[in-house]
């Protein structure tokens, strides 16, 4: 029997149909399935298209195309038809992100037409928890950051940028997006930070957040305060709040060459279920 498939654009009446994809995997699919549940699958207020890869008139992938490139539950067949549409569509996003399959196969059908890349991380821990850990207790003085403290963790949070990504959060349009961003998670009560003498000691968000699954991002220790053990406890109780208030699985993905911060990770009781990819430009 033929079956017959099709790439194209989702319509704002296929959002029933999207959810049924991202829910299949509610860890690995957080980042786009919170801004789906927020914005819906309009384009203007999600941030960019999503595309729909059908098999016999059924939704069975898609591929989130914004300021990421994100593959979703892409067998090959599927990965091969994005890139042809990113292909033909030109480079619009400054990344490419998502489970390490996927990714990978996406990255090879589209290096030679968007490379070279800046660069390459190939292997990255996706890891979880869903519990407390018994034997690590949470910062106390960390908590969250007020609406009026931006001007306190904007600076730690362009210092996280740079050191992880490699360039400026500042470059381009002066910060505006990203200065926006930030006080997106602020104000909705997703920014944490230890906050001494008026400076960042410790800093993280909950980035991502659907009712099943939370990831979190921006994991910052100052540099003169790293080796104190800081990065656990901070975790332990930016966990606690994301356990308690947000969903029952947090997860994050860390670089690979990354010892110091998988290890802080296990710690707290994230333990590795995966791994994503990015490239970045």
């Amino acid at each position: 029997m033929l079956t017959t498939t099709t790439t194209r654009v989702l319509e704002t009446g296929e959002l029933e149909a999207a959810l049924a994809v991202l829910d299949r995997d509610p860890v690995a699919n957080a980042f786009v399935a919170a801004r789906v549940h927020i914005a819906g699958l309009d384009p203007w207020r999600l941030g960019g298209e999503m595309w729909g890869w059908y098999a016999g008139g059924r939704l069975e992938s898609l591929c989130y195309a914004g300021a990421n490139l994100v593959p979703i539950c892409a067998g090959p067949e599927a990965v091969r038809a994005f890139a042809d549409r990113a292909r033909r569509s030109g480079r619009r996003c400054s990344s490419i992100v998502g489970p390490a399959g996927p990714t990978a196969e996406l990255w090879s059908l589209l290096e030679p037409h968007w490379g070279p890349a800046r660069d390459v991380r190939a292997h990255q821990p996706l890891m979880v928890t869903r519990s407390m850990p018994a034997d690590i207790g949470p910062d106390p003085l960390v908590r969250r950051v007020r609406k009026d403290e931006m001007d306190v963790i904007m600076p730690a949070c362009v210092a996280m940028f740079t050191e992880e990504v490699g360039v400026s959060p500042l470059a381009g349009d002066g910060g505006l997006l990203y200065q926006a961003r930030v006080a997106e998670l602020v104000g909705s009560g997703r920014s944490f930070a230890r906050i001494e003498d008026g400076r960042v000691v410790f800093k993280a968000e909950i980035g991502a957040a659907t009712d099943r699954a939370c990831q979190v991002q921006g994991v910052w220790v100052a540099p003169e305060h790293r080796g104190r053990g800081l990065s656990v406890t901070g975790m332990a109780a930016v966990l606690r709040y994301a356990l308690q208030e947000v969903s029952p699985v947090v997860s994050l993905y860390v670089n690979d060459y990354n010892a110091a911060a998988r290890a802080a990770y296990r710690r707290v009781g994230f333990e590795e279920v995966g791994a994503f990819m990015s490239v970045l430009f």
